[in-house]
């Protein structure tokens, strides 16, 4: 006798002695071999789903043809579809009859769907950005919800929220549903050019012509401001105290920061005007007393002095 052949024997003798170890409830028989198997099972499903997983993802990484968000879309398709046959392989491999779970698992499927609603709404909508290219990693987008603002660059689409890094360096997780039913400014959708508009305000008393050119000369002096389109002076409006200006500039790179460049064509023309003799009024206004008893009073009060 082979030395396989008493290696097969041993583990059909093993396999007998634990499946003799159990009880019945009904026509199952239950034993400590099902046991052992099902724990063998689950162990494999894992390793097959994330070893395998790990290797499709890779590959669909490797794919030179597709950009970053279908890649993204590709490497969630391919983890679903190996977990998807892994878990049906190992219920097969388990003995588990498919046509009996029918009953059970309509009911767990409804239970699941009111319990895990948004949990699966937002698996859908995650899927959905991901095909329409409508938010895509790399992009810098702005929302307001009930929570407050968020503005960054969108880092990384993942199955139940998007990842957006602002400013500060704060990762923010937006759940994929809100982005599907809020309205969202994409400041790179289909160009990274940005327009900004910053109010300024000149007194009435101030040579026009010179405030305009010295903002102009103000905005060009910031790095980050473009030459083309060139920056542009807009006449806003004649305020109650000054002469309201805009001044209209435009960049191309909105994940490095909108308030800081606004800050630096302010800080610069802050200096301009300040040394050209333009000034920038304080607010002002007409006040109006009435006629009464005791304005009359305090009026011949002031008028004959305060006595010493």
């Amino acid at each position: 006798m082979s030395e396989w052949t008493k290696l097969q024997r041993s583990v059909t003798q093993w396999a007998r002695s634990l499946d003799d170890i159990g009880f019945d409830v009904g026509r199952t028989h239950i034993s400590l071999f099902n046991a052992v198997w099902m724990i063998v099972v689950v162990v494999l499903v894992v390793v097959f789903g994330r070893l395998v997983g790990r290797i499709g993802r890779r590959a669909v990484r490797s794919l030179k043809g597709l950009d970053g968000t279908q890649r993204a879309l590709g490497e969630k398709l391919v983890t679903v579809t190996v977990w998807t046959v892994a878990v049906l392989v190992g219920i097969d491999a388990v003995g588990i009859n498919l046509t009996t779970l029918t009953v059970f698992s309509g009911a767990f499927g409804l239970a699941v769907g009111f319990g895990l609603q948004k949990t699966f709404g937002n698996l859908i909508a995650g899927v959905i950005l991901l095909m329409d290219r409508s938010i895509k990693p790399g992009d810098v987008i702005a929302l307001t919800d009930t929570k407050g603002s968020t503005f960054g660059e969108v880092s990384r689409i993942g199955v139940r929220a998007v990842s957006v890094t602002t400013r500060d360096n704060r990762e923010i997780l937006v759940p994929n549903e809100i982005l599907m039913t809020t309205q969202v400014e994409n400041w790179s959708y289909s160009s990274r050019l940005v327009g900004i508009t910053i109010p300024v305000s000149v007194a009435y008393e101030s040579d026009l012509d010179l405030a305009e050119k010295l903002l102009l000369e103000a905005a060009l002096t910031v790095p980050r401001v473009l030459r083309d389109p060139e920056p542009s002076i807009l006449l806003d409006a004649f305020g109650p105290s000054a002469i309201q200006l805009l001044i209209y500039i435009s960049i191309n790179d909105p994940e490095n920061g909108v308030g800081n460049v606004r800050s630096d064509v302010l800080k610069a023309a802050w200096h301009k005007l300040k040394d050209s003799g333009v000034s920038i009024p304080l607010p002002q206004s007409d006040v109006t007393l009435r006629d009464s008893d005791g304005l009359r009073l305090l009026a011949e009060a002031l008028g004959r002095g305060t006595p010493k």
